[in-house]
């Protein structure tokens, strides 16, 4: 693997990891039908049945199966095909639990996603309260902050008139009293 595959590799995996952050906290919630190796590879069997490699692979089986005995290279199975009949039965019979089986395992991880999903969205709406609450929380302190500001200007303003008045009231007196 090359370099660049690798870094590939690394940033589509830190993004999985990244997207599924929040279902951490419900990975430990088994399915119905556990985990074990009979539920995992039941499930991965009825996921097969529905891929196009299965539905071409059966109807070249089924084909030959047909055309063998037609033609009398063998007679297995002879016209009206008991035997190929009887096949699809058994497939039937074991296919419609396992993708049952398979449905319920994906409606269970369905269900755990959508707790997750409803969870993180709680956490979000939680979070941006907060922050609305801090926003205001500071733009009241900024407000006051700004009426001090402006009282402690207004003030100064009073303070540099009065003293600038007595200089003049201080200035007056000592040169009035020189001039006598």
């Amino acid at each position: 693997m090359t370099q660049a595959e690798t870094a590939a590799f690394d940033h589509e995996t830190k993004a999985q990891q990244h997207f599924f952050r929040f279902h951490r906290p419900h990975m430990h919630l088994a399915s119905t039908f556990g985990d074990d190796w009979f539920a995992q590879w039941a499930e991965s069997f009825a996921r097969f049945f529905g891929t196009p490699k299965f539905l071409i692979g059966q109807t070249i089986v089924c084909a030959a199966w047909i055309g063998v005995n037609i033609a009398g290279w063998t007679s297995f199975d002879v016209y009206p095909f008991i035997l190929l009949n009887l096949a699809f039965s058994l497939q039937a019979a074991y296919a419609a639990p396992l993708i049952l089986l398979a449905q319920t395992r994906q409606a269970d991880r369905d269900k755990t996603s959508s707790i997750a999903d409803a969870e993180h969205r709680e956490e979000l709406h939680r979070a941006t309260l907060e922050r609305e609450q801090k926003t205001a929380d500071q733009t009241a302190l900024l407000l006051r902050m700004v009426e001090q500001n402006t009282s402690l200007t207004e003030t100064i303003k009073n303070l540099t008139e009065r003293v600038e008045s007595l200089t003049g009231e201080v200035h007056k007196s000592v040169c009035g009293s020189r001039g006598a």
